[in-house]
């Protein structure tokens, strides 16, 4: 067992499996206590099941560690509270929040219906703020804490047939970077990491959606391996626990990139280039300076297709 984060009690939401699985179980082997929080549903939220969050729980334990396990769902406030409220009734306090939990429901834009829509910013983004607004009271009363939300590229770069989920990674992000600035002077950090793992979720991914994410070259100049290549889930979890542990205490407000052997410091948004005039530009000027100035190597990520003859 590690000293990383001894003495400390983590919360790990979706941790029954995958990237938050291999999360919950290195945190409690750096000495963490730890609340595997997982609803047990399928990869579209659908179904529930205690098994997959007693089972991480009982490898923790077995390797001499400390869990309890939690079935809430995140995806509403009283989940949320549970969730946080199970910390403090199984350890006495509350040091590390990790959201993990999330759900897929891939559809092109012109297909997705309203409760696709609903369901998965329901689990991602709303449930990202339930437990870290739970979480918050607490963190700001004892003036220090930990919270790691979990973004993509999906919504850091966008993927075609995700606009439910990339919508709700990216709001997640600045959500991330808004409440680094509401806590930080608690002595609260938030930063979020962008995971590359092989998953339930990424085996959900059709090869035809596959491919046409790899053709469209979004991610051709970046530094984020393209979605095919093998990556462990555990391999996200160390960066994950050094993030939560006093070793970090001034990181805050930052999204990484985590993937294999790779960790990437992801780039906050800002100008790449501006125009300025005095007074309102018109469309003709607009028109006539764009391409060489703003427009300039702008490349399109799905240009139109040429129909076949």
């Amino acid at each position: 067992m590690g000293t990383l984060l001894k003495d400390k009690v983590a919360v790990v939401t979706g941790s029954g499996r995958g990237i938050g699985r291999g999360i919950a179980l290195l945190l409690a082997e750096e000495g963490a206590k730890v609340v595997v929080n997982d609803l047990g549903g399928a990869v579209d939220g659908s179904g529930d099941s205690v098994a997959p969050a007693d089972e991480v729980v009982n490898e923790i334990k077995a390797a001499g560690g400390e869990a309890a396990a939690n079935y809430d769902s995140v995806s509403e406030m009283d989940g949320g509270e549970n969730i946080i409220k199970a910390a403090l009734d199984n350890f006495g306090k509350l040091d590390i929040v990790v959201a993990v939990a999330g759900i897929l429901r891939d559809r092109m834009l012109f297909n997705m219906t309203e409760e696709e829509w609903d369901a998965v910013i329901a689990v991602h983004l709303k449930g990202t703020f339930t437990v870290a607004k739970a979480a918050s009271i607490l963190f700001r009363q004892q003036r220090s804490g930990r919270i790691i939300n979990f973004s993509s590229t999906s919504g850091l770069y966008g993927n075609s047939g995700q606009a439910n989920y990339g919508a709700a990674k990216d709001g997640i992000a600045g959500f991330t970077r808004a409440i680094a600035r509401d806590l930080g002077r608690y002595g609260v950090t938030v930063n979020a990491i962008s995971p590359g793992a092989n998953s339930r979720m990424t085996q959900t991914v059709p090869q035809s959606a596959r491919d046409i994410r790899a053709s469209s070259g979004i991610q051709a100049n970046s530094a984020v391996t393209p979605l095919e290549l093998n990556r462990d889930p555990e391999d996200v979890a160390p960066m994950v626990a050094w993030l939560a542990s006093d070793e970090a205490k001034d990181v805050n407000g930052h999204v990484f990139h985590c993937q294999g052997g790779q960790i990437s410091l992801m780039s906050n948004p800002t100008e790449e280039r501006t125009l300025r005039k005095n007074g309102r530009w018109t469309v003709e000027e607009i028109d006539a300076m764009f391409s060489g100035t703003l427009g300039m190597d702008m490349a399109n990520p799905a240009p139109p297709q040429v129909p076949k003859e």
